[in-house]
């Protein structure tokens, strides 16, 4: 059996293609129908697991030792325009918490309507709100200050709480938060005062459907852009337009895929979508370019199929590859959301890449046989003259860039090295965030709500330390907690608060903790269950809450992981009694993961990108020169990138984390291109120099039309709502537009020295063998030389 080369393969796939383009045809109808199923599968990520991943020992805590037994999500209704301590304001309150305490999902509701009713219960023996101010306000002193101050910060704004258990699905909160929304217009607050319904998880909801509502503009935008560089770059072509249509369809495929593979969307991985329409555009249209190139060669239309397929789908295929490299280095990133990102970009190109060589071609074979477009062909033909000398220019232009390049080495290389040095020291001052609050609208309205709630009732963030013990009930671990916890509220200056079991066994007790545990338990049991279970699951785990207020927000992951390691410094130094196991977690805790991810984990994945990149080269050319010198000229790009980050001041996030693997992925591509070019003409007998003129000259204009239409769908998501994905769409331009010029002016360099010293390595060794002694003739076997 005879060796059959990759390019025998496509070519038996062009002749299928050829002679099955009905069924072809019928077969991507069917898969639009699967596709459109899939994409209603599809569900949005806006939680912590997004950020860190589950597996994780730190998440693990959180979810099993924090969120299981004591984890709880709060809907708060903000009542304001007045003195909300009024019999009126307080009787709606009291319908408020009424109509919704019996909702399903919720725990418990908090409100000063309730605590009236309760003190005025201990007072007068009746659970009701007073119709005299007056007395409201006597019921009211009375109500402990620390319990009042959470839902009373001033007479003139209240808050009303609903409890989930955090465990509950989106979808659940979902209907507590439209449940609530129902009851506050039903509960009928005075004229003149306002009501806000705010929270995280009213917040986690109006940004889930803000991502939803953004990504159609976006999309939009980026196919007008592709309108625009499709009749700019490639008006020569007929039905120029057909290409867009093409990636769309692989765009469809990719949401139907992102479903059935359970990929959830989250803010990074919705940035996917305009940056596959970019990359797969490029595929389309090399496809479409040869096989009207072929078109014009021969009348034969079947034969035009075959060798489109045999000789783009090959090269085609090793962009896919290289691009998809880095794509899979996203893979070692510790955060989901990145991970989600790469697994989707993988899977579209994929997807574009089956669409255009399919789709494309048998649209575009159907067509030409009907006789469709005949007239623009003719037109086109008539411009040939006009075409050919415009790309005469174009040819002289690039090929003059890239030899003036190639003589002065030293010059291009010097600034390029520098630049890169000095961009790899200024990415190292380049900051981190995490806060989702940073990344969303800042004009959103619940994210406008969420701030006007925290500048009224403080900050919500805490430090969740979860106690276990044989028995947590003990006075000596209850006393622990209560001493402990006073002395972190004293030492550090962001720690505002300590809240545990101590506080309401104090308050049940005149101030006092008892000494003895069976008073202990007499006085628990006094407790009322829902703030009993708010601080102790059972009798071996308990929870003490460092309240740090804003913290997140105001001081960033970095400063919070070291309060974190701090405390547990204090921890250590004044360890709980004998048998008892203190861990550290909550949402804060769990999301300083993210800041590892973020900085080493960054560069790990810059790091797998260019191994993989440059291991699949080696693999695909078995030639060192050919591997290193692409891998080489983007690796001076992403030096370049961290200068841009400082100098743009942006910060590093879990979008803009990928662009050293991003770049290198995409950025490779036209190297490659410029190279397998490049050796083309070395193989037509050109030396390094002339080689470098021919080649760049006859590439350049369609490797700047392939960067075109990379940089209309990267920069589509400028236009994004959301500030981390607009910001990583101004660098990637950027990006992409140094990743042209390093293709145009480093490339020439490297290839043309590295192949020269190459040339002169074979001939130093050509000239040491010495030349063969063509008098011996061979033995009488005829199998040798003989010796």
């Amino acid at each position: 059996m005879g060796y059959i080369s990759i390019k025998d393969i496509f070519e038996r796939l062009g002749v299928f293609i050829e002679k099955n383009t009905i069924p072809i045809l019928a077969i991507v109808f069917i898969l639009i129908l699967v596709s459109f199923t899939g994409a209603q599968q599809i569900e949005m990520g806006t939680g912590t697991d997004m950020f860190v991943a589950k597996e994780s020992h730190l998440y693990q805590d959180f979810d099993l030792l924090y969120r299981q037994y004591f984890g709880t999500a709060a809907i708060a209704i903000m009542v304001e325009g007045g003195d909300v301590t009024t019999p009126e304001v307080l009787f709606a309150i009291d319908r408020l918490q009424t109509g919704v305490s019996g909702t399903k999902d919720v725990v418990e509701v908090m409100d000063i309507a309730s605590m009236v009713k309760q003190t005025n219960l201990g007072v007068s023996g009746r659970s009701r709100i007073p119709n005299d101010g007056s007395a409201i306000r006597v019921l009211i002193d009375t109500i402990p200050e620390k319990q009042r101050g959470i839902v009373l910060p001033d007479t003139r704004h209240t808050a009303v709480f609903v409890t989930m258990p955090a465990r509950a699905t989106d979808d659940e909160m979902e209907k507590v938060l439209s449940n609530v929304e129902e009851m506050v217009e039903w509960a009928a607050f005075p004229a003149g005062y306002n009501t806000v319904v705010t929270g995280e998880p009213a917040f986690g909801i109006a940004m889930k459907n803000e991502m939803n509502s953004s990504m159609g503009p976006i999309l939009l935008i980026a196919s007008l852009l592709m309108v625009v560089v499709l009749f700019i770059a490639f008006r020569h072509a007929r039905w120029q337009l057909l290409p867009l249509p093409i990636v769309l369809i692989g765009i469809i495929w990719t949401f139907g895929a992102t479903g059935f593979l359970g990929i959830p969307l989250s803010m990074v991985s919705i940035s996917a979508f305009p940056i596959l329409i970019g990359l797969g555009i490029d595929y389309a249209i090399q496809f479409h370019n040869r096989i009207e190139e072929e078109f014009t060669r021969s009348d034969d239309a079947k034969r035009a199929v075959t060798e489109t397929v045999r000789h783009t789908a090959p090269a085609v295929l090793i962009a896919l590859i290289i691009t998809g490299l880095g794509f899979v280095s996203l893979f070692t990133s510790t955060v989901p959301m990145i991970q989600d990102f790469g697994l989707l970009c993988l899977v579209g190109i994929i997807c574009c890449f089956l669409s255009a060589l399919f789709i494309g071609i048998a649209v575009i074979y159907a067509l030409h046989r009907r006789g469709i477009g005949k007239d623009r062909k003719q037109r086109n033909n008539r411009t040939v003259s006009k075409n050919n000398k415009a790309d005469s220019a174009a040819e002289r232009f690039f090929g003059s860039l890239a030899v003036w390049a190639a003589k002065n080495p030293l010059p291009v290389l010097g600034v390029a090295g520098l630049l890169c040095l000095g961009g790899l020291y200024a990415d190292t001052c380049v900051g981190i965030q995490t806060d989702v609050k940073k990344f969303v609208p800042s004009d959103m309205p619940s994210l406008i709500d969420m701030h006007h709630m925290v500048e009224v009732l403080g900050g919500t963030d805490q430090l969740n330390v979860i106690v276990k013990a044989d028995d947590v009930t003990d006075p000596a671990v209850i006393g622990w907690m209560d001493r402990f916890s006073a002395h972190e509220v004293e030492l550090h200056p962001y720690i505002s608060t300590g809240e545990s079991i101590a506080g309401p066994v104090k308050a049940a007790n005149h101030g006092e903790l008892p000494e003895d545990a069976a008073q202990v338990d007499a006085i628990i049991q006094t407790i009322p269950e829902s703030t009993r279970d708010r601080y102790i699951y059972g009798h071996t785990t308990a929870l003490l809450n460092l309240g740090i207020g804003n913290a997140v927000s105001g001081l960033g992951l970095p400063r919070i992981e070291r309060l974190i390691r701090l405390v547990e410094d204090d921890i250590r130094w004044m360890p709980p009694p004998p048998g008892v196991t203190v861990t550290i977690t909550g949402q804060s805790v769990v999301m300083t993961t993210v800041i590892a991810a973020l900085t080493t984990g960054r560069q790990l994945m810059t790091l797998v990108g260019l191994v993989l990149i440059l291991g699949g080269l080696f693999l695909l050319y078995r030639d060192w020169l050919k591997a290193i010198v692409p891998v080489l000229t983007m690796t001076l790009v992403i030096g370049w990138s961290g200068g841009v980050m400082y100098l743009l001041g942006m910060d590093y996030t879990p979008m803009t984390a990928t662009l050293g693997a991003l770049i290198l992925g995409v950025g490779s591509e036209y190297a490659v291109m410029m190279m397998e070019r490049y050796f083309e003409e070395r193989e037509n007998g050109l030396v390094p120099i002339d080689a470098i003129r021919e080649s760049t000259g006859k590439i350049g204009v369609a490797i700047l039309a392939s960067g075109c239409t990379t940089l209309a769908g990267f920069s589509a998501l400028i236009a994004s709502p959301f500030s981390m994905n607009r910001n990583f769409g101004i660098v990637t331009v950027i990006d992409v537009l140094l990743a042209l010029l390093a293709s145009f002016f480093v490339f020439p360099v490297l290839i043309v020295w590295l192949d020269g010293v190459r040339e002169k390595r074979r001939a130093r060794k050509a000239a040491k063998i010495p030349e063969p002694d063509l008098t011996k003739q061979p033995n009488q076997t005829g199998k040798g030389i003989a010796g």
